[in-house]
């Protein structure tokens, strides 16, 4: 197996490594795969990736806004050229802020409802199971993952909402309430499948010992699929 990854780390990142560890483990469990550590301030990429992912944190402390100033980083022009030929890209929590705010998703995620940091398991729906990352998954499966975030709430106009829902490009919606996110959107696709941006940390729920493994089927959808295509 010739499955790459790279995790992209920036001032302020604190899921970094947990990302790391998460797909190597699952990687290794599935066959192998390398993945690189990559700072923000790299001009480019290692050749051959498969996927691109950034972790979770509080890039630049949030200065102006969440996501605002790592979006701006060097490294984000190759992931964006890499995103635009097709190249997988998954950002969690500060990686969906990032991903937002590089334009490579539509919306904002703004301050929670309640002005409250969120810390804890979250119930989420599966909307879709035909995408490269939620495959491993069944459309309507309940599964729980952790949150931790301020600034979670996810909006878009209604006119990019009912693009999103009617093109199936919703990936997960919270089961509960939980930040006020606009119709209770967890996760969201871009037009080609091939970028995912999410509150919940799957990193967090992929062995026993974590106190459950539903985020595991992300991690595993994604391997099949790019080592398999």
């Amino acid at each position: 197996m010739a499955f790459t990854a790279a995790v992209v780390t920036f001032p302020g990142s604190n899921c970094d490594r947990d990302m790391a560890v998460a797909i190597e483990q699952i990687a290794g469990d599935l066959g192998g795969g390398t993945v690189y550590r990559v700072w923000h301030g790299n001009a480019g990429l290692p050749d051959g990736l498969d996927l691109i992912a950034l972790p979770g944190g509080f890039s630049y402390g949030d200065y102006l806004r969440s996501g605002a100033m790592a979006a701006r980083s060097p490294v984000m022009q190759a992931v964006i050229a890499a995103a635009e030929r097709g190249v997988a890209v998954l950002g969690v929590c500060n990686g969906f802020q990032v991903l937002t705010e590089a334009g490579l998703l539509p919306g904002a995620l703004m301050r929670n409802a309640g002005i409250r940091f969120v810390c804890r398991e979250v119930a989420l729906t599966v909307e879709t199971s035909q995408s490269l990352f939620t495959a491993g998954y069944e459309a309507g499966q309940r599964i729980v993952i952790p949150v931790a975030h301020h600034d979670g709430n996810y909006f878009a106009d209604d006119a990019t909402l009912d693009r999103l829902e009617g093109e199936g490009r919703v990936a997960f919606r919270y089961a509960e309430a939980v930040n006020g996110s606009a119709r209770d959107i967890a996760g969201v696709l871009n037009a080609k499948g091939n970028v995912l941006g999410m509150m919940p940390h799957p990193e967090r729920m992929i062995e026993a010992a974590h106190g459950g493994t539903d985020g595991r089927a992300l991690f595993e959808s994604v391997i099949k699929g790019l080592v398999d295509a």
